[in-house]
C-alpha cells in the first residue's frame, strides 16, 4: 500500500446535466499529496479535443482570451472551500459551455505518483419548467374567519429532454422568511414542514394533484398562524451518474395572501368585588366577524387559582349550541344577544371568591346538515372577591383567681361583649395564648396553649398538651359568651402574660364553617413575688462521752423560710476514714426517712446489726438518730442531709431546697492490740497438677489477748495479672464462726481454706492449672471482745500480695504420648514383617524347573 500511494484529484462523476441560464458549481479536491497544505488548481475546458484555459488559483495570466471577459465580470470564478478543495462557479450557463472540464493541480510532490488532473462532462439542456398560479389570477387576497377552510392551486409542468422529476412545496411567509407547509418530493413522498406534522396527520392540511399538472393545498380549521403570503416552490431534479439525485433548477410563484380574523372570548367586566348575600353578574362576549349562520356553545368555570387548567377548574353551568342549559339552583345562564351570554350567581358566599372564566366554541352548519366546530376559545380569568359580613363584638379578659404562692390555682375568663349583627349562622370560638415576661427588651413570641375550631374540637398546643391531658390545665366554656382557662397548680414556669382570641365562624351554603373575624383581648399578667428558699439544719450530740458498745444518739433540728407548708426528708450519712476498705469513697448512706415518714435502710450492710440503727421524727422539724452497740469501725463524721418539700400539683410533692448539717464525730480511743497480716508460701512456683499452699499469718503488737477474746474474718483474693491492673477475684472466705464460703470456679482445680492456728489460715489450691497464676492476698477483719462482753469489729487489714507462678512439666506432658507412639510403631512394624513373610512363603511361591547343563571346559584363545 505504501508503494501504491500517490496524489489523487477528484471531480464529480459525469455527465453533469444542467439547465441553461442556471448557476453551475463543479467541485474539485486533491488528496494524498506532499508539500504545502494549501494546493493550487487549474481549470480548462474542451468542446472536442483542444482544452482552453479558464481560471487558476495561483496564476492570474492563466485565463485564455476567450474567457477573460466572463472571468473579469465574475460570471466564472473559483471559490476555495478548503486548502485542498475548490469549486468552479459558472453563472448563467449557456449551451456553448457544454463540454469537458478538466481540473489539474501543479505538482508539489518529491516524486511523481498518482494522477494530477481529472475530467468531468457537463451537459446543458434547455429550460422546460413552467410554474403558474390559478388561471383566474396569479395573486389573490383572501379574508377568512378563524376556523374556516381554504384551498390554493398551483400548476407546474416540464418539457425537459432528460428524464427529470418535480419537487413541489407549499410555503408561507412569516415575517421575512418562508416556512415549508407541505411538500411532494421528487421521490413521490409527502413531507410536512416543521410545526405542521400534527395537522397533517389529522388531515387539516392536504396536498392533492389534479388535472393539467395542478397541485392543490387544502387547509382546514384555519387559525391565526395560517395568516400570511403563500407561494408554490417547484424544483426540478435529475438522477446523476452515481445514482444520486441532483437539483438542476428551482422556480416559485406567489399564489395568495391570506388574512385570518381571530375569534375572541372576553368577560365584559374586570375584577369584581361583591358583598356576601348579594348577586354576582358576569357577561361572556364572543367577538367574531361571521355574518353567516353559527351557534355558540358556552361553559362557565370557577377556580381558586388563576393558573388552574380546565381539568382542575370546577364547571358552574354550560349551554350547548341548542341553548339547553344545565340545571342549577342558585346559578343561572342566559343568552342575552347573538354574541353575549350572562352568568348570574345569587346569594353569593365567601367561598364563591376566586376566578371565573368562560369557554366558547363556535359551530357552523355543513352542506349535509351536520354541525362543525370551527373554533374554541377560553377567556382570561376574572377575579371575584366576596366580602364577608363581619359581626361586631368585643373581647374582655379578666382573672377570677390569681396565685399568691407557687402551686396556687389560676383561673382566667374570656368574655364576648357588645355583640351586634350576630346570626344563628355565627359561632364564636376561642384560642388561648401565653407570652413569657422578660426583663430585657427581647421580643418573645406567643405560644399557643389551646384552640377550638368550628366543630367544637379542642386542639392543644405543645406547651400545655401533657398537663391538659393529666388534668392540671382545664379549658372550658362556662356560658355562651364566656370561655375559661384554669391552672390547677400554678408553677413558676407559668408566670407571664395571657390573652385570648375570639374567632367568629360563619356557616356557608354547603354547611361548612369559615372563619370570618378574629378579635384579640388585652393581656392579663400572672405573677407573684418570690423569695429564695432557705433551709438551716443543726445536728446535736446528746451524749458527749461514750465508749464502744454503748448507744450513739444525735438530733437534727430543721428551720426553713419562704416555703409553703413544708415537709422534710432526712438522710443520715457517715464519713469513714480512708483506711476503711468497705467504702473507698469515704461517705456511707446509712438510713433515711422521707417526707411521708417512711424509713429505709440505705447502705447499711451489717446483717448482725439490722436493728442497730433507728431514725425517728420527734417533732415536725426535729429528727433523732440512734445507733446501738457502736463498734470501733463506726468511727467517723455523721451528718444530717435534709430536703424540704412543698405540695405540688395533683397531690404530689415538689422538691424545694436541700440542707446539710454540721458534722458530729464518733472517735474511739485505741488502747487495744495492733494487728498485722502477711502472706507466705514455701513454693510460690509450682507445676501444673501440684498442690499450692498459701498461708495468711496474723501478728499482734501491743496488748496481748487471749485466743477466746479475738476472732477473725479472712477472705482470699487473686488478681490474674503480673501487675495489679485488674479487678480482684474472691476465691474463698472464712468468717469468725468458722463457716467457709467459696466462689464459683470454672476450672478443674479445687480450693480449701482452713484455720491451722489461732493466728494462721491456710489456703490450698489442689491440682493447679495455668489459670490459677497471679497475685494472691488475704484481707483480715479482726473482732475483739471488750470487757463488757461485746464484740467490736476492727478495721480491715490487707496483706501484701504474693505472686503464684504455675509452670508446665514438659517431661510428664510428653511421656505418655511418646510411649504410645513408640509402642504403636513397633506393633505396626512387626505386623508388616509378619504379613510379608506369610505372603512370600505361601501366597507368591513358584516352582522353577532348572535345566541340566553340560560341564565343558572353555577353549583357550590360541585354539580359537
Amino acid at each position: 500500500l505504501a508503494f501504491c500511494r500517490g496524489r489523487v484529484v477528484r471531480v464529480p462523476k459525469g455527465p453533469l446535466i444542467r439547465v441553461v441560464g442556471t448557476e453551475v458549481v463543479i467541485p474539485c479536491s486533491v488528496s494524498d499529496y506532499d508539500g504545502p497544505s494549501e494546493q493550487n488548481f487549474d481549470w480548462e475546458f474542451s468542446r472536442e479535443t483542444v482544452f482552453l484555459r479558464i481560471v487558476s488559483t495561483w496564476d492570474s495570466t492563466f485565463t485564455s482570451e476567450e474567457y477573460q471577459t466572463r472571468v473579469g465580470h465574475g460570471d466564472i470564478k473559483l471559490r476555495r472551500s478548503s486548502n485542498d478543495a475548490v469549486e468552479l462557479v459558472i453563472r448563467n450557463i449557456q449551451p456553448t459551455d457544454q463540454g469537458r472540464y478538466k481540473c489539474s493541480t501543479p505538482s508539489t510532490d518529491a516524486t511523481v505518483q498518482g494522477n494530477y488532473d481529472a475530467e468531468v462532462q457537463v451537459k446543458v439542456i434547455s429550460d422546460g419548467l413552467s410554474v403558474s398560479g390559478s388561471k383566474a389570477r396569479s395573486s389573490a387576497s383572501l379574508r377568512l374567519s378563524e376556523g374556516d377552510s381554504f384551498k390554493l392551486r398551483c400548476s407546474a409542468i416540464t418539457s425537459s429532454p432528460e428524464h427529470t422529476h418535480l419537487h413541489v412545496a407549499w410555503q408561507i411567509k412569516s415575517g421575512s422568511t418562508w416556512r415549508d407547509i407541505l411538500s411532494l418530493t421528487h421521490e413521490g413522498k409527502f413531507h410536512p414542514g416543521p410545526g405542521y406534522e400534527e395537522r397533517y396527520r389529522n388531515g387539516d392540511i392536504r396536498l392533492d394533484t389534479g388535472a393539467n399538472d395542478t397541485y392543490r393545498l387544502s387547509v382546514s380549521q384555519a387559525s391565526s398562524v395560517d395568516a400570511g403570503a403563500y407561494r408554490c416552490l417547484v424544483s426540478e431534479w435529475v438522477r446523476g451518474a452515481d445514482s444520486s439525485w441532483q437539483k438542476i433548477q428551482e422556480k416559485n410563484v406567489e399564489i395568495a395572501s391570506v388574512a385570518i380574523q381571530r375569534t375572541d372570548v372576553v368577560i365584559s367586566t374586570s375584577n369584581v368585588s361583591v358583598t356576601e348575600r348579594d348577586s354576582l353578574d358576569l357577561t361572556c362576549n364572543i367577538t367574531t366577524d361571521r355574518s353567516g349562520i353559527f351557534q355558540a356553545e358556552v361553559t362557565w368555570y370557577f377556580s381558586v387559582s388563576p393558573d388552574d387548567t380546565l381539568s382542575d377548574a370546577q364547571v358552574l353551568l354550560s349551554m350547548d349550541r341548542d341553548s339547553v342549559v344545565s340545571d342549577s339552583t342558585l346559578i343561572s345562564l342566559s343568552h342575552v344577544d347573538r354574541n353575549s351570554y350572562r352568568l348570574l350567581v345569587r346569594d353569593v358566599d365567601v367561598e364563591d371568591s376566586g376566578y371565573y372564566f368562560c369557554q366558547a366554541a363556535v359551530w357552523v352548519p355543513l352542506h349535509n346538515g351536520s354541525w362543525h366546530k370551527v373554533v374554541e376559545r377560553t377567556s382570561a380569568p376574572v377575579s371575584v372577591v366576596v366580602t364577608a359580613l363581619e359581626p361586631d363584638y368585643e373581647v374582655f379578659l379578666n382573672a377570677s383567681k390569681t396565685p399568691k404562692f407557687s402551686d396556687d390555682p389560676t383561673e382566667l375568663n374570656c368574655r364576648i361583649t357588645n355583640a351586634q349583627d350576630t346570626e344563628a349562622n355565627i359561632r364564636f370560638m376561642v384560642s388561648w395564648y401565653y407570652r413569657q415576661r422578660l426583663r430585657s427588651d427581647d421580643v418573645v413570641t406567643e405560644e399557643l396553649l389551646a384552640t377550638m375550631d368550628a366543630d367544637w374540637t379542642l386542639l392543644l398546643g405543645d406547651r400545655s398538651r401533657e398537663r391538659a391531658q393529666n388534668g392540671e390545665i382545664i379549658f372550658s366554656k362556662k356560658a355562651a359568651d364566656t370561655f375559661s382557662l384554669r391552672i390547677q397548680w400554678t408553677s413558676e414556669s407559668d408566670r407571664g402574660d395571657y390573652f385570648c382570641v375570639i374567632s367568629a365562624w360563619s356557616r356557608h351554603r354547603n354547611n361548612s364553617w369559615v372563619k370570618s373575624k378574629d378579635v384579640t383581648s388585652a393581656s392579663v399578667s400572672v405573677f407573684w413575688a418570690t423569695q429564695d428558699y432557705t433551709l438551716t439544719v443543726e445536728a446535736v450530740k446528746l451524749k458527749p462521752f461514750f465508749v464502744a458498745g454503748h448507744t450513739f444518739e444525735m438530733t437534727c433540728k430543721v428551720s426553713s423560710k419562704n416555703i409553703k407548708t413544708p415537709r422534710y426528708s432526712v438522710l443520715i450519712t457517715a464519713e469513714k476514714p480512708l483506711t476503711d476498705q468497705s467504702n473507698p469513697n469515704g461517705t456511707t448512706r446509712i438510713i433515711s426517712l422521707n417526707q411521708d415518714s417512711v424509713v429505709r435502710l440505705e447502705d447499711w450492710t451489717d446483717q448482725t446489726r439490722v436493728d442497730g440503727v433507728v431514725l425517728e421524727k420527734v417533732q415536725e422539724n426535729e429528727f433523732r438518730y440512734r445507733m446501738y452497740q457502736t463498734q470501733i469501725s463506726d468511727a467517723g463524721l455523721y451528718r444530717c442531709v435534709v430536703t424540704a418539700w412543698s405540695p405540688g400539683g395533683g397531690g404530689m410533692w415538689r422538691e424545694a431546697v436541700n440542707g446539710l448539717s454540721n458534722p458530729i464525730q464518733i472517735d474511739f480511743q485505741m488502747s487495744g492490740p495492733v494487728f498485722n497480716v502477711t502472706v507466705h508460701s514455701d513454693s510460690p512456683t509450682i507445676y501444673q497438677g501440684e498442690l499450692a499452699d498459701l498461708l495468711c499469718i496474723v501478728t499482734m503488737e501491743g496488748m496481748a489477748l487471749e485466743p477466746d477474746d479475738m476472732s477473725f474474718d479472712v477472705s482470699w483474693f487473686a488478681v490474674r495479672s503480673f501487675a495489679l491492673d485488674r479487678e480482684p477475684v474472691l476465691l474463698a472466705s472464712l468468717d469468725r464462726r468458722g463457716i467457709v464460703t467459696q466462689s464459683r470456679r470454672n476450672g478443674s482445680s479445687d480450693l480449701s481454706l482452713e484455720r491451722i492456728s489461732p493466728l494462721e489460715f491456710r489456703l490450698r489450691v489442689h491440682s493447679c492449672e495455668d489459670h490459677d497464676f497471679g497475685n494472691h492476698y488475704c484481707v483480715v477483719t479482726p473482732w475483739v471482745r471488750s470487757a463488757t462482753g461485746v464484740w467490736q469489729r476492727e478495721p480491715d487489714i490487707k496483706a501484701k500480695p504474693i505472686f503464684l507462678s504455675v509452670k508446665m512439666d514438659v517431661l510428664n506432658a510428653f511421656k505418655y504420648p511418646l510411649l504410645i507412639g513408640i509402642g504403636l510403631a513397633t506393633v505396626i512394624g512387626l505386623l508388616s514383617c509378619l504379613i510379608g513373610y506369610c505372603s512370600s512363603r505361601w501366597c507368591c511361591k513358584k516352582e522353577v524347573q532348572e535345566t541340566r547343563r553340560e560341564r565343558r571346559r572353555l577353549m583357550s584363545m590360541e585354539m580359537d
